[in-house]
């Protein structure tokens, strides 16, 4: 959740005609910036089935079922009107709608439902099948509606008014929900044989990620290629497609996850202790910091230009979250100050909110 507001404060604050995975265009820092934060989509879908495995034992099956429905259905609901309107784009004329991250974790969330009253072997073996097959589909040129749903970025419906845009085809990140839903029963093994588990599991999705992106075979539409130095050409054997998630994508992001899973299931370092309290309400910060980042970005672009219209103007997929003012965007430096600056912000709502969600048990308060 905290290296998400990182990536989030550069879409809102950096320049938006460097891309950061165009290495003709980005610098290596820029880079960098993008791809720490790629782990974060990954392994909120796998957290999310891991979660669901976890409950599954306080209620019975089909208690689980209708909450992951119910609750899927506000995340796209929350994605698609609520969140757009009031943290991403601050309008309410739905000239874009761009189908995001809650979206797909919501289908996810609505799949998982009829899947938990399967064996867990077979969801597992659901999730790895669309994880490791999907990318046999990747020359599928098609913009059909039920295409662009499962796995294909594009167009959802357009008209010279309203357009809406799916940026998260739900296909692999149902895979990683049901990868995750399978993971949860580790955490009812002894800790020594769950911590092995997850050090093998990392590793060899590690190194099968180094393996397969090696050969330049399969697992990725776009294959890694030379360029003008080694440290650009190891830039480009990182520089796996997220839309949608490849499995080398999910490889890379995925392994270390699992590794980094093993090292605090040991304990949390006291560094790290503030980020427990965002864990524990992450739907909250995620409404929120989004919304405060916006409003940095206000603010600056009236300290710069005097006005700020651009800041309310998403007419189409272009000018996603706002139109950008020419000249925009502002140093990597002052993106990391300025995303340091609004999680410090954010922690103390968090921590207040995560203490009533400790007192209190309102039925709604499982939906925030």
């Amino acid at each position: 959740m905290i290296l998400m507001a990182l990536d989030h404060v550069r879409d809102f604050v950096g320049d938006p005609n460097v891309s950061p995975t165009n290495l003709a265009q980005a610098s290596a820092g820029l880079f960098m910036t993008r791809w720490i934060t790629h782990s974060c989509a990954p392994v909120f879908f796998l957290l999310t089935g891991a979660g669901a495995y976890l409950s599954r034992g306080r209620a019975p099956a089909s208690t689980l079922s209708r909450f992951l429905v119910t609750r899927g259905l506000w995340l796209i609901v929350l994605d698609a009107v609520v969140l757009r309107c009031l943290a991403w784009q601050f309008n309410f004329d739905f000239r874009l709608v761009l189908l995001n991250v809650l979206w797909a974790l919501g289908w996810a969330m609505i799949v998982l439902a009829a899947l938990v009253r399967l064996p867990t072997t077979a969801i597992a073996a659901f999730g790895l099948v669309l994880i490791a097959g999907h990318n046999l589909f990747d020359g599928v040129r098609s913009a059909h509606p039920i295409w662009t749903f499962l796995h294909s970025p594009n167009f959802l419906f357009q008209s010279p008014d309203h357009v809406i845009f799916v940026a998260y085809p739900i296909v692999p990140w149902i895979g990683v929900t049901a990868a995750g839903y399978a993971l949860g029963q580790i955490y009812e093994w002894p800790a020594d044989r769950r911590r092995a588990w997850l050090f093998r599991a990392g590793a060899i999705a590690a190194i099968a990620f180094v393996a397969l992106r090696t050969l330049n075979v399969y697992g990725d539409p776009v294959p890694w290629q030379l360029h003008r130095s080694p440290l650009f050409t190891f830039l480009s054997f990182l520089n796996a497609t997220k839309y949608p998630p490849s499995l080398l994508f999910l490889l890379m992001t995925l392994g270390p996850a699992l590794l980094a899973l093993e090292l605090l299931d040991r304990r949390t370092p006291p560094w790290l202790a503030p980020a427990l309290t965002i864990g524990k309400v992450p739907l909250f910060y995620f409404a929120l910091h989004a919304a405060l980042i916006h409003v940095v970005a206000i603010a600056i672009c009236y300290a710069r230009y005097g006005e700020v219209h651009w800041m309310f103007e998403s007419p189409n997929v272009g000018a996603f979250p706002v139109t950008f003012p020419p000249g925009w965007g502002v140093s990597l430096p002052a993106i990391y100050a300025i995303w340091i600056a609004v999680v410090a912000a954010l922690y103390p709502a968090c921590r207040w909110f995560a203490g009533v969600k400790a007192r209190r048990r309102d039925w709604w308060l499982r939906y925030l």
